[in-house]
């Protein structure tokens, strides 16, 4: 009797083994080093999973030719995570054979090359509120490419009186995630510690924040200010507000009919830039077209990807294009889908990312070798013919931008977005739950 038991439990050891060396999978890749054009020995790699709330469930060290590998437990949404010198940079876990390998860069607290192409603020009012969407579009075109990082790798000024809502970032080829700014020295000075990695291509770095501002009398003078050299300082707000500028050389934008839009070209690091708005409204979102396609620039997430495009309507313009400021080529209309979408992109992204199927399919929220577009491939189309998970894909992206746009319009109730929001979320884990 005994050695039958001993048997079954033999047999059902060995059951359970193979079942999980079955689901296991080893990662390789190597890890290079873009400062030095040499691979990265000694750096600590880690495998996350995303849908264990980013446990970290392997760990290796490169090798002296920068070389790791890792054991995919199973299924679930993988992400491998290096850190080089302090900063983590991370990709999806490839599926199948394919190297996961990843680009890392030497660090320092300050590097030449970094700029602001565009600092960006949408403006509209809510209940006795102004609102402020503000995204900041940030170029690091370092030589050697060196990644900018510490406690305060990017400062912000915002209005003394500004209550921060959401703050996100995106790093070039990341997805979108919620990141920390921390107090820096006076009321409304903000900085972040989040790495400026160097441009990859057109893809930059996003910083996105989301404010409120008292308003009850009508109207509010802003004191912008840049903490570095800027290409263009935009501001766009409804028709039905008014805009004036104090002595600086704002120019109208002219040619979208549904939001004005001001920009003043070569903004000064710490040069007050004042101008004042009146008046109430909301920018109008239901003409913006459908998301979908491809557009140019980045936001990063730790961070696998990049992010949704809207090129559809309006000659091809994305969100329906920022006209050209006068005389100058104007970088802010591939801009516009991003001035336009709100922080419910970030949700929409991770969706995407966590929607993707184990095996076949291509993983949204990494941009293929291939890529091309920069704020361009949050929702990559899928590779494989499974039309029934790209079709669950496409339906939830349109529902959550759907979502979040009526949100930001105030055209749903907080409870009723509440359980909307509830019932997606319910069906992305349905959705994981059947992988």
């Amino acid at each position: 009797m005994k050695s039958t038991q001993l048997f079954f439990r033999t047999f059902a050891s060995i059951v359970l083994l193979t079942a999980a060396f079955a689901q296991a999978t080893t990662i390789t890749g190597t890890v290079t080093n873009k400062t030095t054009g040499k691979p990265a020995a000694g750096d600590p790699v880690v495998l996350v999973d995303v849908q264990a709330g980013m446990g970290e469930v392997a760990h290796a060290t490169t090798d002296g030719n920068g070389g790791y590998s890792l054991v995919e437990p199973g299924n679930s949404p993988y992400l491998v995570r290096v850190t080089h010198q302090g900063a983590g940079y991370f990709i999806a876990a490839p599926e199948g054979a394919t190297p996961a390998n990843i680009t890392v860069y030497d660090v320092a607290a300050k590097v030449q090359g970094v700029f602001i192409e565009a600092d960006v603020l949408e403006l509209e009012t809510e209940n006795g509120q102004l609102k402020v969407t503000e995204r900041f579009f940030v170029h690091n075109t370092s030589s050697p490419p060196t990644t900018q990082w510490s406690a305060k790798s990017f400062q912000v000024v915002l209005p003394a009186d500004a209550v921060v809502d959401g703050v996100g970032g995106q790093r070039p080829n990341g997805l979108p995630t919620s990141i920390k700014m921390e107090q820096d020295g006076p009321k409304g000075h903000y900085a972040f510690n989040f790495p400026i990695q160097p441009d990859d291509g057109d893809k930059d770095t996003l910083f996105q924040l989301a404010y409120h501002l008292p308003y009850g009398g009508g109207s509010f003078t802003f004191h912008a200010q840049v903490t570095l050299p800027a290409d263009n300082l935009a501001v766009l707000l409804p028709k039905s507000m008014t805009f004036t500028p104090s002595g600086t050389a704002f120019k109208s934008v002219p040619q979208d009919p549904s939001v004005q839009t001001f920009v003043l070209k070569n903004a000064v690091p710490g040069k007050p830039v004042d101008f004042t708005i009146a008046g109430t409204g909301s920018i109008p979102r239901e003409q913006q077209g459908t998301p979908g396609a491809q557009q140019p620039a980045g936001m990063g997430a730790q961070d696998a990807g990049t992010a949704p495009d809207a090129s559809a309507g309006n000659g091809g313009q994305p969100g329906g294009g920022i006209g050209n400021p006068i005389n100058t080529p104007d970088p802010l209309s591939k801009y516009k889908w991003w001035i336009l979408g709100g922080l419910g992109l970030l949700l929409a992204a991770g969706a995407a990312f966590l929607l993707r199927k184990p095996a076949g399919l291509a993983i949204a929220g990494v941009a293929p070798a291939t890529d091309t577009g920069a704020v361009a491939a949050a929702f990559p189309a899928f590779a494989s013919p499974a039309a029934k998970n790209s079709q669950l894909l496409n339906v939830l992206k349109e529902e959550l931008f759907a979502l979040e746009s009526e949100k930001i319009k105030g055209s749903i109730a907080p409870e009723d977005y509440a359980k909307v929001k509830d019932a997606l979320e319910t069906v992305l884990k349905r959705a994981l739950n059947r992988k």
